[in-house]
Protein backbone atom coordinates (compact mmCIF):
# COMPACT_ATOMS: atom_id res chain seq x y z
CA UNK A 1 0.00 0.00 0.00
CA UNK A 2 2.88 2.37 0.87
CA UNK A 3 4.68 1.59 -2.40
CA UNK A 4 1.49 2.26 -4.32
CA UNK A 5 1.09 5.57 -2.52
CA UNK A 6 4.71 6.50 -3.29
CA UNK A 7 4.12 5.64 -6.95
CA UNK A 8 0.97 7.73 -7.21
CA UNK A 9 2.31 10.67 -5.22
CA UNK A 10 4.03 12.45 -8.17
CA UNK A 11 0.85 12.23 -10.22
CA UNK A 12 -1.22 13.53 -7.31
CA UNK A 13 1.20 16.36 -6.69
CA UNK A 14 1.15 17.21 -10.37
CA UNK A 15 -2.65 17.27 -10.35
CA UNK A 16 -2.69 19.46 -7.22
CA UNK A 17 -0.25 21.95 -8.71
CA UNK A 18 -2.14 22.07 -11.97
CA UNK A 19 -5.35 22.68 -10.03
CA UNK A 20 -3.82 25.42 -7.90
CA UNK A 21 -2.26 27.05 -10.96
CA UNK A 22 -5.56 27.16 -12.85
CA UNK A 23 -8.22 29.88 -12.43
CA UNK A 24 -10.78 27.31 -11.29
CA UNK A 25 -10.06 27.49 -7.52
CA UNK A 26 -10.55 31.25 -7.50
CA UNK A 27 -13.71 30.98 -9.56
CA UNK A 28 -15.23 28.29 -7.35
CA UNK A 29 -14.25 30.20 -4.21
CA UNK A 30 -15.98 33.33 -5.53
CA UNK A 31 -18.99 31.35 -6.68
CA UNK A 32 -19.29 29.54 -3.34
CA UNK A 33 -19.06 32.79 -1.39
CA UNK A 34 -21.78 34.32 -3.55
CA UNK A 35 -24.02 31.29 -3.01
CA UNK A 36 -23.37 31.27 0.73
CA UNK A 37 -24.30 34.95 0.90
CA UNK A 38 -27.76 34.04 -0.36
CA UNK A 39 -28.34 31.61 2.53
CA UNK A 40 -29.68 32.52 5.98
CA UNK A 41 -27.05 33.58 8.51
CA UNK A 42 -27.44 30.37 10.51
CA UNK A 43 -26.74 28.26 7.46
CA UNK A 44 -23.73 30.23 6.20
CA UNK A 45 -21.39 28.87 8.90
CA UNK A 46 -22.55 25.32 8.15
CA UNK A 47 -21.66 25.63 4.47
CA UNK A 48 -18.38 27.49 4.98
CA UNK A 49 -16.34 24.27 5.16
CA UNK A 50 -12.71 23.73 4.21
CA UNK A 51 -9.36 23.52 5.94
CA UNK A 52 -8.97 25.95 8.82
CA UNK A 53 -5.30 26.56 9.68
CA UNK A 54 -4.08 27.37 13.16
CA UNK A 55 -0.46 28.40 13.66
CA UNK A 56 1.61 27.20 16.65
CA UNK A 57 4.60 29.34 17.61
CA UNK A 58 7.12 28.62 20.37
CA UNK A 59 8.90 31.52 22.04
CA UNK A 60 10.60 31.79 25.44
CA UNK A 61 9.15 28.51 26.69
CA UNK A 62 5.61 29.54 25.75
CA UNK A 63 3.32 28.19 23.05
CA UNK A 64 1.14 30.67 21.22
CA UNK A 65 -1.69 29.63 18.94
CA UNK A 66 -3.64 31.83 16.58
CA UNK A 67 -5.78 31.40 13.55
CA UNK A 68 -4.08 32.02 10.23
CA UNK A 69 -4.36 35.63 9.04
CA UNK A 70 -5.27 36.79 12.57
CA UNK A 71 -2.77 38.70 14.70
CA UNK A 72 -4.20 38.00 18.14
CA UNK A 73 -2.81 34.95 19.94
CA UNK A 74 -5.22 32.66 21.79
CA UNK A 75 -4.61 30.89 25.12
CA UNK A 76 -0.79 30.72 25.43
CA UNK A 77 0.58 27.94 27.61
CA UNK A 78 3.93 26.92 29.04
CA UNK A 79 6.05 23.90 28.27
CA UNK A 80 5.91 23.08 31.97
CA UNK A 81 2.20 22.32 31.72
CA UNK A 82 1.34 18.63 31.54
CA UNK A 83 0.11 17.03 28.33
CA UNK A 84 -3.62 16.95 29.23
CA UNK A 85 -3.48 20.61 30.22
CA UNK A 86 -1.81 21.61 26.94
CA UNK A 87 -4.33 19.61 24.94
CA UNK A 88 -7.19 21.19 26.87
CA UNK A 89 -5.92 24.72 26.17
CA UNK A 90 -5.43 23.87 22.50
CA UNK A 91 -8.91 22.40 22.25
CA UNK A 92 -10.33 25.53 23.86
CA UNK A 93 -8.45 27.69 21.37
CA UNK A 94 -9.82 25.82 18.37
CA UNK A 95 -13.32 25.37 19.78
CA UNK A 96 -16.01 25.77 17.14
CA UNK A 97 -13.87 24.30 14.33
CA UNK A 98 -14.83 20.93 12.91
CA UNK A 99 -12.06 18.43 13.78
CA UNK A 100 -12.11 17.24 10.20
CA UNK A 101 -11.33 20.77 8.97
CA UNK A 102 -8.75 21.65 11.63
CA UNK A 103 -5.14 21.89 10.45
CA UNK A 104 -2.16 22.73 12.74
CA UNK A 105 1.11 24.17 11.49
CA UNK A 106 4.31 24.80 13.44
CA UNK A 107 5.26 28.34 12.50
CA UNK A 108 9.00 29.21 12.43
CA UNK A 109 10.64 32.58 12.66
CA UNK A 110 11.98 34.03 9.36
CA UNK A 111 15.52 34.20 10.68
CA UNK A 112 15.51 30.46 11.42
CA UNK A 113 15.18 29.33 7.80
CA UNK A 114 17.26 29.59 4.65
CA UNK A 115 15.56 30.81 1.45
CA UNK A 116 16.97 30.71 -2.09
CA UNK A 117 15.33 31.85 -5.32
CA UNK A 118 15.86 29.48 -8.27
CA UNK A 119 15.17 29.45 -11.99
CA UNK A 120 14.24 25.96 -13.08
CA UNK A 121 13.06 24.40 -16.33
CA UNK A 122 9.30 24.13 -16.65
CA UNK A 123 9.62 20.35 -16.74
CA UNK A 124 10.77 20.47 -13.10
CA UNK A 125 7.31 21.63 -11.98
CA UNK A 126 6.16 18.02 -11.56
CA UNK A 127 9.06 17.02 -9.25
CA UNK A 128 9.86 20.09 -7.19
CA UNK A 129 10.74 18.17 -4.03
CA UNK A 130 13.22 15.96 -5.86
CA UNK A 131 14.71 19.00 -7.59
CA UNK A 132 15.08 20.61 -4.15
CA UNK A 133 17.13 17.62 -2.96
CA UNK A 134 19.39 17.91 -6.01
CA UNK A 135 19.85 21.67 -5.55
CA UNK A 136 20.51 21.42 -1.82
CA UNK A 137 24.27 20.84 -2.17
CA UNK A 138 24.70 23.75 -4.59
CA UNK A 139 22.45 26.29 -2.91
CA UNK A 140 23.10 25.54 0.80
CA UNK A 141 25.93 24.23 2.98
CA UNK A 142 23.72 21.32 4.08
CA UNK A 143 22.95 17.87 2.79
CA UNK A 144 19.32 16.87 2.21
CA UNK A 145 19.37 14.59 5.27
CA UNK A 146 20.40 17.51 7.52
CA UNK A 147 17.48 19.80 6.80
CA UNK A 148 13.73 19.92 6.41
CA UNK A 149 13.01 21.58 3.09
CA UNK A 150 10.38 22.36 0.51
CA UNK A 151 10.32 24.03 -2.86
CA UNK A 152 7.45 26.30 -3.92
CA UNK A 153 6.66 27.93 -7.23
CA UNK A 154 6.78 31.71 -7.20
CA UNK A 155 4.21 33.84 -8.98
CA UNK A 156 5.24 36.44 -11.49
CA UNK A 157 7.05 36.53 -14.85
CA UNK A 158 9.92 34.23 -15.72
CA UNK A 159 12.12 33.71 -18.80
CA UNK A 160 10.72 31.62 -21.61
CA UNK A 161 10.86 27.93 -20.80
CA UNK A 162 11.78 28.60 -17.18
CA UNK A 163 9.89 28.91 -13.91
CA UNK A 164 10.70 30.80 -10.73
CA UNK A 165 10.84 28.80 -7.51
CA UNK A 166 11.99 29.30 -3.94
CA UNK A 167 13.90 26.76 -1.89
CA UNK A 168 13.08 26.96 1.83
CA UNK A 169 15.20 24.89 4.22
CA UNK A 170 15.70 24.71 7.97
CA UNK A 171 18.14 22.71 10.02
CA UNK A 172 16.62 19.61 11.55
CA UNK A 173 18.19 20.46 14.90
CA UNK A 174 16.23 23.73 14.99
CA UNK A 175 12.92 21.94 14.49
CA UNK A 176 13.31 18.56 16.14
CA UNK A 177 13.13 20.11 19.64
CA UNK A 178 9.74 21.69 18.87
CA UNK A 179 8.46 18.49 17.28
CA UNK A 180 9.53 16.51 20.33
CA UNK A 181 7.74 18.88 22.71
CA UNK A 182 4.57 18.61 20.64
CA UNK A 183 4.88 14.83 20.52
CA UNK A 184 5.20 14.65 24.30
CA UNK A 185 2.17 16.90 24.67
CA UNK A 186 0.17 14.59 22.38
CA UNK A 187 -0.30 17.28 19.72
CA UNK A 188 0.01 16.22 16.10
CA UNK A 189 0.70 18.79 13.41
CA UNK A 190 0.11 18.87 9.69
CA UNK A 191 2.89 21.17 8.49
CA UNK A 192 6.01 23.07 9.43
CA UNK A 193 5.85 26.47 7.80
CA UNK A 194 7.33 29.93 7.93
CA UNK A 195 5.34 32.83 9.37
CA UNK A 196 4.67 35.49 6.74
CA UNK A 197 3.27 38.34 8.86
CA UNK A 198 0.19 36.71 10.40
CA UNK A 199 -0.29 33.95 7.82
CA UNK A 200 1.55 30.96 6.41
CA UNK A 201 4.14 31.31 3.71
CA UNK A 202 2.65 28.28 1.98
CA UNK A 203 5.38 25.64 2.23
CA UNK A 204 5.45 22.45 4.24
CA UNK A 205 8.90 21.60 5.58
CA UNK A 206 7.57 18.53 7.33
CA UNK A 207 8.38 15.31 5.42
CA UNK A 208 5.25 13.54 4.13
CA UNK A 209 5.89 10.49 6.29
CA UNK A 210 5.79 12.64 9.45
CA UNK A 211 2.59 14.51 8.63
CA UNK A 212 -0.61 13.69 10.46
CA UNK A 213 -2.93 11.31 8.60
CA UNK A 214 -6.50 12.53 8.35
CA UNK A 215 -9.28 10.06 7.94
CA UNK A 216 -12.26 11.94 6.66
CA UNK A 217 -15.48 10.14 7.60
CA UNK A 218 -17.36 12.52 5.34
CA UNK A 219 -15.52 11.17 2.32
CA UNK A 220 -17.64 8.04 2.33
CA UNK A 221 -20.77 10.18 2.65
CA UNK A 222 -19.57 12.45 -0.14
CA UNK A 223 -18.86 9.45 -2.36
CA UNK A 224 -22.31 8.08 -1.57
CA UNK A 225 -23.84 11.46 -2.40
CA UNK A 226 -21.88 11.63 -5.65
CA UNK A 227 -22.97 8.09 -6.53
CA UNK A 228 -26.56 9.02 -5.65
CA UNK A 229 -26.36 12.16 -7.79
CA UNK A 230 -24.98 10.17 -10.73
CA UNK A 231 -27.69 7.55 -10.24
CA UNK A 232 -30.39 10.24 -10.12
CA UNK A 233 -28.93 11.82 -13.25
CA UNK A 234 -29.01 8.47 -15.03
CA UNK A 235 -32.57 7.88 -13.83
CA UNK A 236 -33.58 11.34 -15.08
CA UNK A 237 -31.98 10.63 -18.45
CA UNK A 238 -33.68 7.24 -18.58
CA UNK A 239 -37.03 8.79 -17.66
CA UNK A 240 -36.52 11.46 -20.29
CA UNK A 241 -35.78 8.81 -22.92
CA UNK A 242 -38.77 6.77 -21.76
CA UNK A 243 -41.03 9.81 -22.02
CA UNK A 244 -39.76 10.54 -25.51
CA UNK A 245 -40.29 6.94 -26.57
CA UNK A 246 -43.75 6.96 -25.00
CA UNK A 247 -44.62 10.20 -26.77
CA UNK A 248 -43.24 8.79 -30.02
CA UNK A 249 -45.31 5.62 -29.61
CA UNK A 250 -48.42 7.71 -28.89
CA UNK A 251 -47.78 9.86 -31.96
CA UNK A 252 -47.18 6.75 -34.05
CA UNK A 253 -50.50 5.30 -32.85
CA UNK A 254 -52.26 8.55 -33.70
CA UNK A 255 -50.62 8.59 -37.13
CA UNK A 256 -51.69 4.98 -37.73
CA UNK A 257 -55.25 5.83 -36.68
CA UNK A 258 -55.31 8.87 -38.94
CA UNK A 259 -53.84 6.79 -41.77
CA UNK A 260 -56.64 4.25 -41.29
CA UNK A 261 -59.22 7.07 -41.23
CA UNK A 262 -57.67 8.53 -44.36
CA UNK A 263 -57.88 5.16 -46.10
CA UNK A 264 -61.53 4.81 -45.08
CA UNK A 265 -62.24 8.34 -46.34
CA UNK A 266 -60.48 7.53 -49.62
CA UNK A 267 -62.56 4.36 -49.97
CA UNK A 268 -65.77 6.27 -49.21
CA UNK A 269 -64.78 8.97 -51.70
CA UNK A 270 -64.14 6.31 -54.33
CA UNK A 271 -67.48 4.68 -53.57
CA UNK A 272 -69.15 8.06 -53.77
CA UNK A 273 -67.46 8.81 -57.09
CA UNK A 274 -68.43 5.39 -58.39
CA UNK A 275 -72.01 5.84 -57.19
CA UNK A 276 -72.14 9.34 -58.67
CA UNK A 277 -70.69 8.03 -61.94
CA UNK A 278 -73.15 5.16 -62.01
CA UNK A 279 -76.03 7.49 -61.20
CA UNK A 280 -74.91 9.87 -63.90
CA UNK A 281 -74.51 7.01 -66.33
CA UNK A 282 -78.00 5.75 -65.60
CA UNK A 283 -79.38 9.27 -65.85
CA UNK A 284 -77.65 9.77 -69.20
CA UNK A 285 -78.84 6.38 -70.41
CA UNK A 286 -82.32 7.23 -69.32
CA UNK A 287 -82.14 10.58 -71.06
CA UNK A 288 -80.60 9.14 -74.24
CA UNK A 289 -82.83 6.07 -74.37
CA UNK A 290 -86.49 5.53 -75.35
CA UNK A 291 -88.75 3.72 -72.95
CA UNK A 292 -89.97 0.33 -74.19
CA UNK A 293 -93.46 1.25 -73.11
CA UNK A 294 -93.41 4.25 -75.45
CA UNK A 295 -92.23 2.06 -78.33
CA UNK A 296 -95.02 -0.46 -77.66
CA UNK A 297 -97.58 2.32 -77.45
CA UNK A 298 -96.36 3.78 -80.74
CA UNK A 299 -96.55 0.37 -82.44
CA UNK A 300 -100.04 -0.24 -81.01
CA UNK A 301 -101.23 3.04 -82.42
CA UNK A 302 -99.71 2.48 -85.90
CA UNK A 303 -100.19 -1.14 -86.80
CA UNK A 304 -103.73 -2.03 -88.04
CA UNK A 305 -106.22 -4.02 -85.99
CA UNK A 306 -105.85 -7.10 -88.20
CA UNK A 307 -102.20 -7.38 -87.19
CA UNK A 308 -100.79 -8.77 -84.00
CA UNK A 309 -97.34 -9.45 -82.73
CA UNK A 310 -96.23 -12.82 -81.49
CA UNK A 311 -92.75 -11.71 -80.49
CA UNK A 312 -91.17 -8.35 -79.69
CA UNK A 313 -87.46 -7.84 -78.77
CA UNK A 314 -85.14 -4.91 -78.24
CA UNK A 315 -81.41 -5.58 -77.95
CA UNK A 316 -78.73 -3.44 -76.24
CA UNK A 317 -78.01 -1.61 -79.49
CA UNK A 318 -81.60 -0.38 -79.81
CA UNK A 319 -82.42 -2.90 -82.55
CA UNK A 320 -86.08 -3.89 -82.50
CA UNK A 321 -87.25 -7.27 -83.74
CA UNK A 322 -90.96 -7.95 -84.43
CA UNK A 323 -92.55 -11.24 -85.41
CA UNK A 324 -96.26 -11.67 -85.98
CA UNK A 325 -99.18 -12.13 -88.43
CA UNK A 326 -101.09 -9.60 -90.48
CA UNK A 327 -103.78 -9.60 -93.16
CA UNK A 328 -101.57 -7.32 -95.24
CA UNK A 329 -98.02 -7.52 -94.02
CA UNK A 330 -96.59 -5.36 -96.82
CA UNK A 331 -98.55 -2.35 -95.57
CA UNK A 332 -96.68 -2.40 -92.23
CA UNK A 333 -93.67 -0.66 -93.77
CA UNK A 334 -95.83 2.30 -94.74
CA UNK A 335 -97.53 2.31 -91.34
CA UNK A 336 -94.15 2.67 -89.55
CA UNK A 337 -92.73 5.35 -91.86
CA UNK A 338 -94.18 8.20 -89.83
CA UNK A 339 -93.01 6.89 -86.44
CA UNK A 340 -90.89 9.27 -84.38
CA UNK A 341 -89.51 6.42 -82.31
CA UNK A 342 -88.58 3.84 -84.93
CA UNK A 343 -86.68 4.09 -88.17
CA UNK A 344 -85.35 1.76 -90.83
CA UNK A 345 -88.19 -0.76 -90.64
CA UNK A 346 -87.53 -3.72 -93.02
CA UNK A 347 -88.69 -7.28 -93.43
CA UNK A 348 -86.32 -10.07 -92.64
CA UNK A 349 -86.85 -13.19 -94.67
CA UNK A 350 -89.91 -14.06 -96.81
CA UNK A 351 -93.49 -13.29 -95.93
CA UNK A 352 -95.43 -16.57 -95.72
CA UNK A 353 -99.13 -17.30 -95.27
CA UNK A 354 -100.18 -19.28 -92.24
CA UNK A 355 -102.69 -21.97 -93.27
CA UNK A 356 -104.21 -22.11 -89.83
CA UNK A 357 -105.11 -18.41 -89.56
CA UNK A 358 -104.98 -17.50 -93.23
CA UNK A 359 -102.74 -14.58 -92.22
CA UNK A 360 -99.34 -13.55 -93.54
CA UNK A 361 -96.54 -14.40 -91.17
CA UNK A 362 -93.71 -11.84 -91.11
CA UNK A 363 -90.50 -10.93 -89.28
CA UNK A 364 -89.22 -7.38 -89.45
CA UNK A 365 -86.75 -5.23 -87.61
CA UNK A 366 -86.24 -1.49 -86.97
CA UNK A 367 -83.96 0.87 -85.06
CA UNK A 368 -84.99 2.99 -82.09
CA UNK A 369 -84.36 6.72 -82.66
CA UNK A 370 -82.33 8.89 -80.22
CA UNK A 371 -84.90 11.15 -78.60
CA UNK A 372 -82.42 14.07 -78.30
CA UNK A 373 -80.84 14.08 -81.77
CA UNK A 374 -83.30 12.03 -83.74
CA UNK A 375 -80.55 9.56 -84.64
CA UNK A 376 -80.58 5.85 -83.81
CA UNK A 377 -79.68 5.29 -80.13
CA UNK A 378 -78.49 2.36 -78.11
CA UNK A 379 -80.54 0.89 -75.30
CA UNK A 380 -79.55 -1.50 -72.57
CA UNK A 381 -83.12 -2.70 -72.04
CA UNK A 382 -84.58 -5.70 -73.84
CA UNK A 383 -88.17 -6.90 -73.82
CA UNK A 384 -90.44 -9.46 -75.45
CA UNK A 385 -94.21 -9.35 -75.82
CA UNK A 386 -96.77 -11.64 -77.42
Amino acid sequence: MNSATQTLRPQLERARRAWRGSPLPGFFAWWGSELRALLPVRWQAFFSGGNVWYLLRHQDGQWHVRRSAQAEAIAPWSDALDAPGQQALLNAAVAGVDPQDLRLALCLQPDAVLRRRLLLPEAARDNLRQIGAFEMDRQTPFRPDQVYYDLRELPGPAPAGRMAAELVAVSRSAVDGHLERLRLAGIAIDAVDLCDNNARLGVNLLPPEMARVHRDPRRRLNLALIAGAVLLLLLCLGQWLHNRQDALATMQTQVDDMRGDAQKIAELRKQLEDSAGAAGFLARRKTDSVAIVDVLQDLTARIPDDTWLERFTVDSGGRVGMQGQSAKAASLIDALQGSKLLTGANFQGVIQRDPATNKERFFMDAQVRNPASGKPAASSSAGTTR
